[in-house]
This record gives C-alpha cells, structure tokens and sequence, in this order.
C-alpha cells in the first residue's frame, strides 16, 4: 500500500488561486513518485519492509508563520485609497508549505509591471498604518529589470530561516516591479534603534552578496516627504 504523500501542505487560503490576480500560478498536491510498473507493496510481496507502510515525511515548523500578499496593478490603478487594492494570498508556517508555494509561484521577473509582492510576518500588513510597522522604517536594493528572482528567494530564505540577528525587528519584505527596475525592500519595526537596523541592512548586503550602498528610510518621513524623504541609515 502506498504511502500518502505528507507534504500536500496544510495552508490557509486568502484567495482563489487560480485567479488572474493571484501570483500563484497553480497549486497542486505532490503526485505519486512511483514509477510505472514499480511494485510498491501489498498482499502477496512478503518481502516488503512492513516498517515502510508508516513511515511519513516529518514537516519542519518556521519559528513564524508568514503571509503572502499581492498588490494587482489592475486593480490598484482603480483604487480610491492606498492599500484597498492588497489582497493576502497564502498564510504559511512550515519549510514544505514554503517550496510548495514559491515552486509554483510567479518569480518578480514574470509579474507585471506596477506589482507589488509582500512577504510578512502572519498578522502585520504590509501597510505603514499598521501598529507593528507604524514606528518602523526600510531597506532597499535596487536591480535592473528582470534581475531579482535570486535574490528575492534569498531574502526570504533568510527571513523564514531567521538567520537575521535582530530577526525579532523585522516584519517582513515586498518586492516592487516597476517599468525600468526591480526593488527589493526588507520592513523594520522599530526605526529609533539604529544598531538593530544597521546590523540588519549589513547582514542582508552579506547574504546577498551585494556590493553597493543601501540607505534606510523611515516609514513617517516616506509619509510626508514622499520621494524627498533621505536615508537615515546606510550600510
């Protein structure tokens, strides 16, 4: 009898995934591995390894469960206030759910242009408005067009796999398609403790292996400088 397949990932769904508006492209249960004629085991196969009729997959549980959201530009281009167009996609908390959604996920390099792709901690928006992020601020890298799936699956190896030392400072990332570049920016909560954000901004040019300056932007002075808002941290 063939074992059931255990990574088919329990996930909270926010939305349909088979919409237009979803960067889920498809998502599917694992199929059966078993070659075609290969014998699995049942009656009549004495030999067969009566161990292996339990034996499951072990699931590794994150520290934090994690939400993907997405911004449509469709759909954000109508919109009458920012962040009514931001939908949750799928809630996450295991290293199985992970790959079984970012393997059947569209890549930055394959969003449309004005997209917007969140990463966040379960709970917390991606919105300056929410209480966690309110006091916090942000980093970003800037990439030509096209150039970012890497490093947008680096950062949320590191994210997920709290290999920041201030990881408890993070809320999450979101990744930006815009017409002549791509950016990756990582969301802080609490701007006023430079060594945490500093150490944050280092670490993350160090996993990257990114080798040009990054400066970090406050939340309230993006709110009401805009464009004009400058770095209160660089690394």
């Amino acid at each position: 009898m063939a074992v059931e397949d255990t990574l088919k990932p329990v996930i909270h769904e926010e939305a349909n995934p088979n919409s237009i508006e979803n960067p889920i492209d498809r998502y599917h249960e694992e199929g059966d591995d078993t070659e075609e004629g290969e014998i699995v085991g049942g009656e009549g196969h004495g030999d067969v390894d009566e161990s292996n009729k339990s034996a499951v997959p072990q699931s590794h549980p994150l520290e934090h469960s994690w939400t993907f959201w997405f911004d449509n530009p469709s759909v954000k281009s109508k919109q009458t206030t920012w962040g009514s167009s931001l939908r949750s996609v799928f809630t996450f908390s295991t290293v199985e759910e992970f790959w079984s959604l970012y393997n059947n996920m569209r890549h930055p390099s394959k969003l449309a242009t004005g997209a917007d792709f969140y990463c966040f901690k379960h709970n917390i928006e991606p919105k300056w408005e929410d209480p966690i992020c309110a006091n916090g601020g942000k980093w970003t890298m800037t990439y030509p067009k096209d150039k970012s799936d890497k490093s947008w699956l680096y950062t949320l190896l590191a994210l997920i796999g709290e290999q920041f030392d201030h990881g408890d400072e993070i809320c999450g990332a979101v990744v930006n398609i815009r017409a002549k570049q791509e950016r990756i920016s990582i969301w802080t909560k609490n701007a006023p403790n430079e060594a945490a954000q500093v150490s944050i901004g280092k670490q993350w040019k160090e996993f990257l292996d990114y080798n040009n300056s990054i400066g970090f932007i406050i939340h309230e002075d993006a709110k009401k400088l805009d464009r004009n808002a400058k770095n209160a941290y660089t690394a």
